[in-house]
């Protein structure tokens, strides 16, 4: 029996539109570097608000609309699906360096994929192309099903950034937005040292820094502060040190997105909150005009904010690569891996896995866009966390250039989605019941 041939092409070519817009706006942060609007420190500072403000928020809203006593099983399946992948792809990729003796950053590469704004960004530009309209079933309202896409991902997203801070400086460390700032550490210090606070600048004179509050209240703030870092810091010393190094371990999963996902749950899972928060003004919902309204828009800005920043950190990274006398050169073998594990291997796996749990297993909701959210996570080109590598652990500048001229051809080739996207939705068409 064949199969027409319009029923492939026209999911391809408006996948392939979808993932062509996520890279025009890359293009457009490339330019926005290149006309010097968006300085490197500034970038840097819009990342970071990305990720400790704009998702968190995003957060909040998506997970606070979707999720309540009903609908929270649904997201079981996500948390556990997205902690494999990300494991199994650093055990291939760990074995693969060994055996092929690939550079340290290719575990990285295959570990840690897109799974913030890209994901986000793409579902966006597909609903918009229509592709979407064939898995949303009949009766159910269409901004709903893709706000329950927006917000699967964003499970995945929350997962892929815990573990990136909890799997430990050695292997990996947090985004540069993620990392502790410079002054913060110095600060830091000087409280540990039990140090008066200054409210003034050394010099006596007041500066951009300076608290607002009157001296009177920054005193006994700055007091109670210290004097909580010092017992606190006194009780883990006084701990067994396989205590010490549990809680040290747990404490790198307190980071903004799962607080953010925290706050969204409770939320959405508190029905007197959710009523607050999600009713219409005459139904309950005091807050919905007002707060959610102020969060549903921060959150907004997270998607192209966040791929416009991706953008400025590539042209960054080529324009360290055209100074360089020496840029070095990309191990065909490194490339090769790469791309294979990102862009086909991991759909070739998730996507029959996925519909083989969905028709065969009551392990999944019966929900067509929790099918094709799960197939898509694991792929897509690899996060810009390598180029804050190379930075924190002080890469050679060679590295740095490589790197450099990996990410710029593996966002260059994003296009290559499009395929694991069309073969996700035909799994969901033919996964779905008739």
């Amino acid at each position: 029996m064949g199969v027409d041939k319009s029923e492939l092409v026209v999911p391809l070519v408006g996948a392939l539109q979808a993932s062509i817009s996520v890279l025009i706006t890359i293009f457009f942060g490339v330019l926005t570097a290149q006309f010097n609007l968006l300085s490197t420190g500034a970038a840097r500072e819009v990342s970071r608000a990305c990720v400790r403000m704009f998702l968190p928020a995003l957060l909040i809203y998506k997970l606070g609309t979707n999720l309540d006593k009903e609908t929270g099983v649904r997201y079981v399946p996500i948390l556990v699906w997205s902690i494999s992948y990300t494991l199994i792809s650093l055990g291939i990729s760990a074995i693969a360096c060994r055996i092929f003796k690939l550079p340290n950053w290719v575990k990285l590469a295959v570990t840690f994929n897109n799974t913030t704004s890209l994901p986000l960004l793409l579902i966006q530009s597909l609903s918009t192309t229509g592709v979407l309209d064939a898995i949303i079933p009949p009766g159910d309202d269409a901004s709903k099903a893709l706000d329950r896409a927006e917000s699967y991902f964003l499970i995945n997203a929350m997962v892929s950034n815990s573990l990136t801070f909890a799997l430990g400086p050695r292997l990996l460390r947090p985004s540069d937005e993620d990392a502790p700032d410079e002054e913060n550490k110095e600060g830091e210090e000087s409280d540990g040292e039990g140090q008066e606070s200054i409210e003034r600048g050394p010099d006596g004179i007041v500066h951009e820094e300076t608290s607002l509050l009157p001296q009177r209240a920054v005193r006994p703030i700055n007091r109670v502060e210290r004097r909580g870092y010092k017992r606190t810091t006194k009780w883990l010393q006084s701990l067994p040190p396989w205590a010490q190094q549990l809680l040290d371990f747990l404490y790198q999963f307190a980071n903004a997105p799962l607080l953010g996902t925290l706050v969204g749950a409770v939320i959405g899972l508190t029905p007197p909150l959710h009523r607050l928060f999600f009713n219409d003004s005459n139904d309950g919902g005091y807050f919905n005009a007002w707060l959610t309204t102020a969060i549903k828009n921060v959150g907004e800005l997270f998607a192209t904010t966040q791929i416009i920043v991706v953008g400025v950190k590539l042209s960054q990274s080529l324009r360290k690569m055209k100074a360089g006398e020496e840029s070095g050169t990309i191990s065909k073998k490194s490339m090769s891996f790469v791309f294979l594990m990102r862009f086909f291997f991991w759909p070739a796996v998730s996507i029959p896995l996925i519909y083989a749990l969905a028709t065969k297993t009551t392990l999944l909701s019966s929900d067509p866009m929790l099918w094709f959210a799960m197939m898509l996570m694991s792929s897509g080109p690899s996060a810009m966390i390598l180029v804050a590598l190379t930075d924190v652990t002080g890469s050679p500048e060679e590295e740095k250039m490589v790197i450099a001229k990996f990410l710029t051809i593996s966002y260059a080739i994003t296009p290559l989605i499009c395929f694991a996207v069309v073969g996700s939705l035909k799994a969901t068409e033919a996964a779905v019941p008739r």
